[in-house]
């Protein structure tokens, strides 16, 4: 009898819930820098009820009805003195029995508000969560998913990696040296195809089941964390997924760009900053469509604006996120973007976070940036932004020929340029990632090159990141994408070899393993390759140097890109030197005990420690 009251209760509860279909943000806290939250809900009809509360130090402001009556956006003000609890909202219509639904106000977490975000003391870990390690089997498939895809062999598939995969592999990241993890998005995809990527997310609140969920999350952060691993979130501001709910029933016709006909973005970040640009032109870059199945966001809509950020606050207060990295930054409405970086700051005032600016130029990609230096008429608030300009110019400076302006002299120019920063120690240095060829097959498979590369990577200016199986030598070329995203060999059980192991891992690949790990350790136990100074010196005849020093250590790097060994006569950069006699070759531990003189082999970096 006790069992079937229960169960009728239950019942009972579930069916008055389900006249509100979702509450969002899911909850909040108290004690919020900015008193104000924006609930969403959802539900058949549902703009047809009054919400009314009676909470302590909560207030509702404003309740909008709009245009789809299946929403209500309710503005509530939460007092500096309000208590964490319960509050009930109380749904009314004229004729109908009222009924509750619970929202909880959370006690806020002191430690989420002493974050110390990702800096230049970081070594960043790009991770495809699908094509990493298969941790549990169990959600490989999730039953009433649009995408029940699982192949291995085929790169468009979902391939089972999860977070647990990430979580049994921890050990061999903080081996290798790794300080952040970047995770392609994890939020829900409930895509029909092609759904393994993340970047079209149909939840806001919600890791995608594929990969654990919310808990699995949860428990990788916090296994992070006691390893002294950050987190950071991938987050997509421009578009959601079309089959995100609030684009297949929108709540206005506004809250997603409208176009007479379908409309691609032209993918020309131009528009932004030339004063000659057509309005037609800039529409379309900022308002077209990145794809079909990724509908670009109204960011003018003030629901929209609301909704977004405060996912975005939701999770670093629920999760402890560390920073966050921005998709497709560019598209945006960069008016937006601003208001959204004050708002982060506001909360979160240790809170970093950096921009993908994949455009064409050293001024257009500072023009995104923070603090006006150039003109922009703007202040986005952007603290740095992944460094595409350094990215294209190791590059050439492996693979060109020594020239005026090329070759090694394309890397001294472009760190020439950091003067159009507020803080280019801010900027991601990379050698490859998810959207690019892989760094070995760049170089055509030339190992000196791939660890000229490498050494370059942990000792310039910036954080550096590297994409998942660099260090391992995987290798292959971005045509199509999936031909860059292949699983991490060992990380499903029934893979023939392991390469998270030094036994399952060939002399050629432990060479590259211990190459990154050596220089990534060394990086984070040296903190001169953090935030110490840079100087450097025009290269000549292929040979490109430049120091690292602070007032406790020096260091200096050699990138001879010639086909032959070389002599070098270092007279010329006591600048750099100081007073130093002797050096260490960082790599191998050697010693110089002359560094008038040094030997550098051909098409190598060399680091030197000097004494």
């Amino acid at each position: 009898m006790r069992i079937i009251i229960a169960t009728i209760f239950i019942c009972l509860q579930l069916s008055s819930y389900a006249q509100v279909d979702r509450i969002e943000p899911l909850n909040w806290w108290v004690g919020m820098n900015n008193p104000n939250v924006q609930l969403l809900f959802y539900g058949n009809n549902i703009s047809n009820k009054s919400v009314s509360v009676d909470y302590p130090g909560v207030e509702i402001l404003e309740q909008h009805r709009v245009e789809n009556p299946n929403y209500i956006f309710l503005d509530l003000k939460i007092a500096s003195d309000a208590k964490p609890g319960k509050v009930s909202l109380v749904f009314k219509e004229q004729g109908k029995k009222d009924f509750v639904r619970p929202y909880e106000l959370k006690a806020r977490d002191e430690s989420k508000r002493k974050l110390q975000g990702v800096d230049a003391s970081d070594f960043i870990y790009l991770i495809m969560p699908d094509r990493f390690a298969n941790g549990d089997p169990s959600n490989d498939r999730i039953k009433g998913m649009a995408d029940q895809t699982f192949d291995r062999d085929s790169m468009y598939y979902r391939h089972g990696g999860d977070l647990q995969g990430i979580i049994n592999h921890l050990d061999y990241l903080e081996e290798l040296g790794v300080t952040a993890l970047w995770l392609n998005p994890v939020l829900t995809n409930d895509q029909p195809k092609t759904s393994y990527h993340g970047y079209a997310n149909t939840e806001s609140y919600f890791v995608d089941p594929r990969f654990g969920g919310n808990e699995a999350y949860r428990k990788l952060i916090d296994e992070c964390h006691k390893r002294g691993i950050k987190m950071v979130q991938d987050l997509v501001h421009n578009h959601f997924g079309t089959e995100h709910y609030t684009v297949k029933d929108m709540p206005m016709k506004d809250w997603v760009h409208q176009w007479d006909s379908f409309t691609k973005t032209n993918y020309r970040e131009q528009v932004h900053m030339d004063p000659y640009a057509a309005k037609a032109d800039k529409d379309i870059m900022v308002n077209g469509w990145f794809d079909r199945h990724m509908p670009d966001m109204n960011q003018h809509n003030p629901f929209v604006k609301n909704y977004i950020t405060q996912s975005h606050i939701w999770w670093i207060e629920e999760m402890g996120i560390d920073g966050f990295r921005l998709d497709t930054y560019a598209y945006n409405d960069l008016d937006f973007m601003a208001e959204w970086g004050k708002a982060i700051d506001a909360e979160y005032p240790k809170m970093t976070y950096f921009g993908e600016t994949w455009v064409h130029g050293i001024p257009n990609q500072a023009y995104f940036t923070k603090a006006d230096k150039i003109n922009q008429g703007i202040d986005t608030k952007l603290q740095g932004v992944t460094d595409f300009q350094a990215y294209w110019a190791i590059n050439e400076a492996l693979n060109g020929k020594f020239g005026w302006m090329d070759g090694v002299v394309r890397l001294y120019n472009t760190f020439a340029s950091d003067f159009m920063y507020e803080d280019p120690y801010r900027n991601v240095v990379f050698l490859d990632n998810h959207d690019l060829s892989r760094f070995l097959s760049v170089v055509g498979e030339d190992f000196k090159k791939y660890k000229s590369g490498i050494a370059w990577l942990l000792t310039t200016r910036g954080i550096p990141q590297l994409y998942y199986g660099t260090e391992i030598l995987m290798k292959n070329f971005a045509s199509p994408d999936g031909l860059v995203r292949e699983d991490f060999p060992g990380g499903w059980p029934k893979d023939k070899v392991n390469k998270f192991t030094a036994t399952g891992r060939s002399e050629r690949e432990n060479e590259a393993f211990n190459y990154v790990k050596t220089l990534a350790n060394y990086r984070k136990n040296n903190p001169v390759l953090h935030h110490g100074k840079m100087l450097q010196f025009i290269p000549e005849d292929g040979v490109y140097v430049y120091f690292r020093y602070d007032n406790q250590k020096r260091v200096m790097v050699v990138m001879n890109s010639k086909q032959e060994n070389i002599k070098l006569n270092a007279k010329r950069f006591q600048e750099g030197i100081g007073s130093s006699t002797k050096a260490m070759n960082v790599v191998t531990g050697a010693s110089l005990d002359h560094i008038q003189e040094i030997d550098v082999p051909a098409v190598s970096t060399q680091v030197f420690e000097l004494k």
